[in-house]
């Protein structure tokens, strides 16, 4: 039995007679009503802050000249797309907690999993076009102006883009080209695993495009672990211990970031088989779609000197107003 299909058995279910599948409907985790509105309420509470830490974040950078740099260009676009990857999941996730009918259209389920691979797989991009920042700053600083150039971090960036758009699309229109047996997904928003699980065609093209997308995760983690490795020597070769301390500050909040999104998508795609089980592996998605982008703010306002004192200079403003 392929890999594929051993991650796919949690969500297999029993096949219906469907022969063209119009409405999806999002079968969940739970049916405790109680439980339901508990996770309604928290759900929504996840979003407001990640959309007022993420947001805020962006206008920030725009707004103070001091974080008017490559690194805080490219947290501003990381920003950006984890307010993007929540706005995709959480808010119709949180009404299907107190909705009866918890049905997606046929589009509307093509468009979220286009939507939610294309944010997933710009940020595995980002995450490593930011390790190759930091490596720049710290291994040559006095050339990062020239070597990280806007002409350089705005290629960086746009290159995330079409390389998570084009990965999103060859999975949305292979997936959206197979034939259902069912209509129902044991799952809470329209993930790969759940949708190939109801699918009663041939999955081998699937299965090259789910290898192909670990390629991508472990191709950007040995770029993050390569820069890091290069940034660990340029440490050891500094003299003052002080220096080496500022080189750990400016790059703990990177590599925490990094560690539990990779770690997360790690511990989901390529775990054994054995370990695989239907309510935790929709319970690590909502980790990584949901509470991951509620983390990123956290992380870079607090571990993040500059970051500290724009936001007290922005808030002395407001209150001096």
């Amino acid at each position: 039995m392929s890999v594929l299909s051993l991650a796919l058995h949690p969500y297999r279910i029993q096949w219906k007679n469907v022969t063209e599948v119009t409405m999806f409907t999002l079968l969940g985790f739970t049916d405790d009503v109680e439980l339901q509105v508990c996770l309604f309420l928290l759900f929504l509470a996840i979003y407001i802050f990640t959309l007022v830490g993420n947001l805020g974040l962006v206008l920030l950078v725009m707004a103070d000249s001091r974080l008017h740099n490559p690194m805080y260009y490219f947290l501003s676009v990381l920003s950006f797309l984890d307010a993007c990857y929540s706005s995709v999941v959480t808010p119709k996730t949180s009404v299907n907690f107190l909705a009866e009918n918890k049905a997606i259209s046929f589009l509307g389920c093509g468009t979220q999993m286009l939507l939610i691979v294309t944010f997933g797989t710009t940020e595995c991009f980002l995450w490593a076009a930011m390790a190759y920042d930091r490596y720049v700053a710290i291994y040559n600083p006095l050339r990062y102006s020239v070597n990280m150039s806007p002409r350089v971090y705005v290629a960086l960036i746009t290159a995330s883009y079409v390389g998570g758009i084009s990965h999103a699309t060859l999975h949305t229109v292979a997936t959206f080209s197979l034939s259902c047996a069912s209509n129902e997904i044991r799952h809470v928003f329209c993930d790969i695993p759940p949708l190939l699980a109801i699918s009663c065609s041939d999955t081998h093209i699937n299965l090259l495009l789910f290898y192909f997308a670990a390629s991508i995760a472990i191709f950007t983690i040995l770029i993050v672990l390569i820069s890091y490795g290069f940034i660990f020597l340029a440490i050891l070769r500094m003299h003052s211990s002080e220096g080496g301390q500022k080189v750990f500050s400016a790059c703990g909040s990177h590599q925490t970031g990094m560690s539990i999104y990779h770690g997360t998508i790690l511990f989901m795609y390529m775990r054994p088989s054995s370990s695989y089980d239907l309510e935790h592996d929709v319970i690590v998605s909502v980790f990584y779609t949901i509470v991951i982008p509620m983390l990123n703010p956290v992380i870079y306002s607090l571990r993040n000197k500059d970051v500290k004192e724009a936001m007290k200079k922005l808030f002395g403003k407001l209150v001096c107003k």
